[in-house]
């Protein structure tokens, strides 16, 4: 892995994918990182963009999306794709996600974040949130290079990717690594069926068993349970889910939405009937496949379109 990244980060700096760009989350090393030389990223597709998975992330990046010029309005989303923190589903809750929010003007960025694993980490439990949060740091960052306004940078995330964009939205404060100050809070979280507890009732066992362990201490399932993490300055969000998701069930929702109420802070929940989990943008004509539109109004009545 020690001599991939450094030809990563030599050679890589800025990387054409298709017609966007490619950027590396860490250009002078990972924090926590084990080098271990056997462990290789994989590519895992089944014929179209839309089903393409990624597992085994040693090497984080961001895809950058950026709108046309003409429709950019300087909303950012840094989008965390699901798959239990085993893979990533980076075609239909990433790289499509990102397509659909430029043709509103909003310039997205999908995080290609490190699956906790302890062969590449000391901490497996802090590795994706070092990365979400060094992300939006970037985006800060380089907020005038993109023409994105510094305080309308959001996180979306599905499924497992859920459970990062509200780690991300309640442990910004965290110090999971030597940052440079710049703030990693959202500005506001968007939530589609997301894993949000630890706890054994309501979890989705095998994001769970991946991020903290089989066996983790009480302290630990709590810390990484962001329903219990909420406060008053936690971003406003909005939620989506269905209710016969078996995978991750709706409490996971319900219970962060009813959080953010006690805190006073905004939020908008969606709960549909059908759907189950993994719908991504939609796959039927069934209600839960209008979420993208309920969004887009939420988006626009807070300002952000």
């Amino acid at each position: 892995m020690k001599t991939h990244y450094i030809l990563f980060s030599l050679f890589s700096t800025m990387i054409l994918y298709g017609q966007e760009t490619v950027i590396p989350v860490w250009n002078s090393g990972i924090p926590g990182a084990i080098d271990n030389p056997g462990y290789h990223q994989q590519e895992i597709s089944k014929g179209n963009d839309q089903s393409s998975r990624i597992s085994k992330v040693t090497d984080p990046v961001i895809e950058v999306f950026l709108p046309p010029e003409d429709l950019a309005n300087g909303t950012a989303v840094l989008v965390c794709p699901g798959g239990g923190y085993a893979m990533l589903a980076i075609g239909h809750e990433g790289r499509d996600v990102a397509k659909w929010f430029n043709n509103m003007g909003v310039a997205a960025f999908v995080l290609q974040y490190r699956l906790p694993s302890d062969a590449i980490m000391k901490d497996k439990s802090i590795g994706p949130l070092q990365d979400a949060q060094e992300a939006m740091r970037i985006l800060r960052r380089n907020s005038g290079k993109w023409h994105i306004d510094p305080g309308k940078i959001g996180v979306m995330g599905f499924s497992a990717g859920g459970h990062l964009a509200s780690t991300a939205s309640t442990h910004y404060m965290d110090r999971v690594y030597a940052d440079d100050g710049t703030t990693a809070r959202p500005d506001f979280s968007i939530l589609i069926y997301p894993v949000i507890s630890m706890d054994t009732e309501i979890t989705h066992i095998g994001s769970r068993n991946n991020l903290i362990g089989e066996h983790p201490s009480a302290e630990l399932a709590k810390r990484f349970s962001n329903e219990l993490q909420i406060t008053g300055e936690t971003p406003p969000a909005f939620l989506v889910h269905s209710s016969d998701d078996t995978a991750v069930p709706v409490e996971n929702s319900i219970r962060y939405y009813l959080g953010l109420k006690n805190h006073k802070v905004p939020a908008e929940m969606h709960v549909y009937t059908n759907g189950g989990h993994g719908y991504g943008m939609g796959r039927s004509q069934n209600t839960e496949s209008s979420w993208p539109g309920a969004l887009e109004r939420w988006m626009k009545m807070n300002g952000w379109l």
